[in-house]
């Protein structure tokens, strides 16, 4: 209860203006061919202290510790493994655009075998492949694990992820994206969140700052930019001149739940309409107590147990029937719903039964 009293006090502060403040252009959309490209490898993480894979469970990691001797010039044909300081692990991360060879990104290491943690492991070179096959970086480093495991011979304690672990900085980049930018001739705006109104803000403010016919929205969600048009030499000049550009954003009116964690969180343009909500609790209980029933002393007989149990129907008195007026605002809306009283629990059903029955409008999304 208290947890949603400070949430719906904190929503009430939002200021009720008509529309959101304006944001930059460049946290609106994505610009037409800057954008990353995931990467990912297979590859082997040692030193560990005694945490590493079971081989007799994990026969690749046997495999690929082998090749990797072998390429180092250790003839291990025949040869028997039972180390427990590697793990078999898979390494990803995302290529930037405009990505240079021999700068560094960040991996993330994950064990893909029975390894119980990577703590103190270091990543043996590995190749980090893209979509096309072509490899576009090698990976290699201490791995700096999540989280960390203890045990004994009775119980195992465990905090955070001890078999992810990141490297920072821990792959240098090889080969470069044939990609010419500066050869464009149109650069395509998409928008993150899809929405006619924010895309004809954008198309406005672009040709105010550069002149009309630069910008021309094509849907919802796609603002397509003249290169010629607007005489900045390059798509880079242009894009340094319009991505700092405050616009107005205008989405839906959105609801949105999580179960797992009772949270709420409703957008300023939610409205409810006139409704009246009743919310109760009904509680059934039973209770097994058995009974068991002896022969005297030396007597003929055998123990026998007797069933008892105990059933209990209660109903909470609720809040009866409560009326939520009109809101036209989100405070209006947040003081209607906070008047109820109820656990987020509960208030989740509720704005769920209010929206089925057609009196919330706003997109309601449950995760």
């Amino acid at each position: 209860m208290k947890i949603l009293a400070a949430l719906l006090t904190a929503l009430m502060l939002i200021p009720t203006a008509a529309g959101a403040a304006p944001i930059r252009l460049k946290d609106l959309v994505e610009f037409d061919g800057v954008r990353g490209n995931d990467l990912v490898g297979y590859g082997l993480v040692v030193g560990l202290d005694g945490t590493g894979d079971g081989l007799r469970n994990s026969p690749f990691t046997e495999e690929i510790m082998a090749n990797i001797l072998e390429r180092l010039g250790v003839n291990v044909a025949g040869e028997q493994f039972r180390p427990k300081n590697v793990a078999a692990v898979l390494v990803t991360g995302a290529l930037p655009p405009f990505a240079r060879a021999g700068g560094r990104i960040d991996v993330t290491v994950s064990a893909i075998g029975d390894a119980k943690s990577l703590l103190g492991g270091t990543l043996v070179m590995t190749p980090l492949n893209a979509a096309d096959g072509q490899i576009y970086a090698v990976a290699q480093g201490t791995v700096l694990a999540g989280g960390a495991a203890a045990e004994g011979d009775a119980a195992r304690v465990v905090q955070g992820v001890p078999t992810s672990g990141s490297i920072p900085a821990g792959a240098r980049i090889e080969r470069e994206i044939d990609f010419d930018f500066s050869g464009m001739a149109t650069i395509r705006l998409a928008l993150r969140s899809p929405d006619f109104t924010t895309a004809r803000r954008i198309e406005a403010a672009i040709n105010a700052e550069l002149g009309r016919g630069v910008a021309r929205m094509s849907d919802a969600g796609t603002v397509a930019l003249d290169i010629a048009a607007a005489r900045s030499g390059s798509p880079a000049h242009l894009l340094s001149r319009i991505e700092n550009l405050a616009v107005e954003p205008q989405g839906r009116a959105r609801v949105v739940v999580d179960q797992r964690s009772g949270t709420i969180v409703m957008g300023e343009d939610v409205r409810i309409s006139r409704v009246a909500v009743s919310q109760g609790n009904l509680t059934l209980r039973v209770e097994e107590a058995p009974l068991a029933v002896q022969p005297n002393p030396f007597a003929r007989g055998e123990t026998v147990v007797v069933p008892r149990s105990s059933a209990g129907l209660t109903e909470e008195p609720g809040i009866g029937m409560a009326e939520l007026p009109e809101g036209s605002t989100l405070s209006d809306v947040v003081a209607g719903l906070n008047a109820l009283g109820v656990s987020p629990r509960d208030m989740i059903d509720i704005l769920k039964s209010i929206n089925a029955a057609g009196a919330l409008h706003a997109e309601f999304v449950v995760h």
